[in-house]
Formats: structure tokens, C-alpha cells, sequence
């Protein structure tokens, strides 16, 4: 087991400093796109590549939210694969409470938003503050050091984890409109395949990203969301503790750092460029802002921080070692963090873009204001008995 302990070690530096760089990605795009320069770099995100005969002829910013996000929601799954086998999910007593805290983190926030604007236009944003970015809220926990025990710190990941198998469910149940179902069925035929590869003890990726490829691009012209070919694609790659030659392992080992130091930071530059209008403030006061500033600040740290204490008041589960209450109302906070994965949403949820700058600014100022929180409530409290920097 110690090499998927040092997998998770290097997981947890990798994305803390990935966390950082996102900030300031984050940061270079607001500057650029509010600057002279902001008409040339709008047009450079929207410029057209790609063979339009293969129906691929797409922008800028198309490509890197459908075709390089699809890589990032491979890493995803198989971050999944992996705690499911051997990781924090892989036991029901370890794993209820991350479990119940992502749900919890989930629900409570979806319902905030759709208080707020249910039977509205901007009532199909539901799903925008049930997100956590991962790589920001590692990435300000790094900045709390010897304060945070390590329990907090996977406990944290779990629940990010968990939280992303929600969001690509969200993703492919709510926000698929027009589904051509002959493209569906080749994308699931060939997906079927590869479950097969896999039960037979085919091992080389050869046999599996080549056909991963098509099964992305049959989804791309089916309706459904391409990035869902990411996550298939990973629970179709083996997995197996035993085999030193473990291909999902490695492939995760080989993903890790071109997503962590790459296409998330390039996914922050296309999407964060955002031209302030004039009347950009009421576009965070009105019903859409308004229930995604309250779900990702209030409804996240209520719901990670609530569900887990009435499992424990009713004696189902227990805190582990050095996962306080303190701590896990921290971690809450930074589950509030939602960025990648809301931006994502929001893209997919509006077709107007007023509605989904709006929404972009609101999910910067909450996510601005739970990290400064969490990280607040970790800087305050004493220091960690048992915390690895």
C-alpha cells in the first residue's frame, strides 16, 4: 500500500502548486481581458480551428472545453478508479463520512440556487455552486502548512472526488439537450468493447486510447457532453493492486502533471477572461449571483459540515483522527471553492452570455471568499500534531 501512499503525497503537492498557478492564471486573464489587449485576446479565443468535414471545425475555447477538458475528466476518473479500489472510498467506514459531506456539500447548495430562482431563465444554473475545484482548495490548504493534519487533507480529497462523480452525473443527465442516438449507441458500443478488452486481461494502452478517441468524437456529435468519454474511458482502462504493471496507475502518473500544470490552467485562461460590463454588479445581485454566492459560501460548509454531525450524533460514524470540527468547518469552506467545475457548468447551463458572465464573476467572488475563510479558520486554530507538509 505504500506506493498509493506516496501516490497520494504526490498528488497533494502536484495540486497544491497547481492551486496557485490557477490563482494566478485566474488573475493574468481578468488583467488581459479588461485591458487593451482584451479584443485581441477575445478573438484569439474565438478563432475557428479543424477539419469542418469531420464536423470538427470548432473555437478556441470550444476545443479546450470539449476536447482538452475530456483529458482532464480522464484524470478525474481515474482519480476515482483509484480511491474506489484502494483509496479512502475503497472502505464503506472510512468513506461514509467524505461521503455524506460531498452530498451534503451537494444537495444543500443545488436547493439554495433553485430557491432562489426556480421558474426563472437562470433556474437551470442549479447545479453551478454543487461543485468543489480541487487544485484551488489544495492548493490554499497548502498556505494554512503544519496547521492541517494530513486526516483533513485526504478527507478533503475524498470529498472532491465524490463531488466530481456528482458533477459529470449532473453534467449528463441535466445538460444534454438534443441526443442523437446513433452516435450515442456507437460512443456505448464502443465502450462495451473496451469493458470487454478489460474482463479479458488485455492490458496495453494501446488497446484502449485509440479507441477512447473515437468514443470521445461519437459523443461530441451525439449531443451528450464529450467530457463523459474522459470518465468512461478511465473505468474501462484496468486497475489491479497486485500488478506492478498497473496501466491505470501509470497513466495517472503520466496524466498528472500535463493536466495539474497545464490544461486546468489553460481551461482557467480561456474562461476566466472575462470583460467586466458596466453593469457587471447587477449581474452578481440578481437571483442567479445571489444563489451562487449563497450556495457556494453558505450552502457548502452548512452541507459538508451538517451531514457528517448527524451521522456521528447518531452513532453511525466517527470522526477520524485529527478531523475536528474546527477543521472540517474549514474544510467545508474551501469546498466552497467551486471555479473549474462551476465555470464548466455555467458554459453548459446558459446559452445567454450575460447569464454566464454573471455567473463566472459570482463563482470568483464566493470561491474568493471561502478560500479566505477556510483558510482563515486553519491559520487561527492550533497547530497539527500529526500534519505533513
Amino acid at each position: 500500500m505504500s506506493q498509493f501512499t506516496d501516490l497520494f503525497k504526490g498528488f497533494f503537492h502536484s495540486e497544491k502548486v497547481a492551486g496557485l498557478l490557477l490563482v494566478t492564471c485566474t488573475v493574468v486573464s481578468l488583467l488581459i481581458a479588461n485591458s487593451g489587449a482584451g479584443d485581441a485576446y477575445a478573438h484569439l479565443l474565438h478563432q475557428e480551428l479543424g477539419p469542418a468535414a469531420l464536423g470538427l471545425r470548432f473555437s478556441v475555447e470550444h476545443w479546450i472545453n470539449d476536447g482538452l477538458m475530456a483529458i482532464f475528466f480522464l484524470m478525474v476518473g481515474l482519480e476515482v478508479e483509484r480511491e474506489l479500489y484502494v483509496g479512502e472510498l475503497s472502505d464503506i467506514r472510512k468513506a461514509i463520512l467524505p461521503l455524506a459531506a460531498a452530498v451534503g456539500g451537494m444537495l444543500l447548495p443545488a436547493a439554495i440556487h433553485f430557491a432562489f430562482n426556480a421558474g426563472t431563465p437562470t433556474q437551470p444554473g442549479f447545479a453551478i455552486p454543487m461543485a468543489t475545484d480541487i487544485a484551488f482548495a489544495l492548493g490554499i490548504l497548502s498556505l494554512a502548512g503544519n496547521r492541517v493534519p494530513t486526516s483533513v487533507k485526504v478527507f478533503l480529497a475524498a470529498l472532491a472526488i465524490i463531488d466530481d462523480i456528482g458533477a459529470i452525473l449532473v453534467i449528463a443527465f441535466f445538460y444534454t439537450e438534443t441526443v442523437f442516438f446513433g452516435w450515442l449507441g456507437g460512443a456505448l458500443g464502443i465502450f462495451a468493447a473496451l469493458c470487454g478488452l478489460n474482463r479479458l486481461g488485455v492490458r496495453s494502452l494501446w488497446f484502449y486510447l485509440p479507441p477512447g478517441i473515437l468514443m470521445w468524437y461519437c459523443f461530441l456529435q451525439s449531443g451528450v457532453h464529450a467530457t463523459i468519454s474522459g470518465v468512461l474511458l478511465a473505468f474501462a482502462i484496468p486497475f489491479d493492486e497486485k500488478d506492478d504493471a498497473n496501466v491505470s496507475l501509470q497513466l495517472q502518473h503520466f496524466l498528472h502533471q500535463p493536466v495539474a500544470f497545464g490544461i486546468v490552467p489553460v481551461f482557467a485562461l480561456a474562461n476566466t477572461a472575462i470583460r467586466l460590463p458596466s453593469e457587471w454588479l447587477s449581474g452578481v445581485t440578481g437571483r442567479n449571483g445571489l444563489g451562487i454566492i449563497a450556495g457556494l459560501y453558505v450552502g457548502k460548509v452548512v452541507g459538508i459540515v451538517g451531514a457528517p454531525l448527524l451521522l456521528v450524533r447518531a452513532g453511525w460514524a466517527r470522526l477520524q483522527e485529527g478531523l475536528t470540527w474546527r477543521a472540517l468547518a474549514g474544510a467545508g469552506f474551501l469546498g466552497g471553492i467551486g471555479f473549474t467545475m462551476s465555470m464548466f457548468i455555467a458554459n453548459l447551463a446558459f446559452p445567454d452570455p450575460t447569464h454566464v458572465i454573471g455567473s463566472k464573476l459570482a463563482i470568483l467572488l464566493a470561491s474568493t471568499g471561502s478560500a479566505l475563510t477556510g483558510l482563515l479558520l486553519f491559520r487561527t486554530g492550533p497547530r497539527a500534531p500529526h500534519a505533513s507538509s
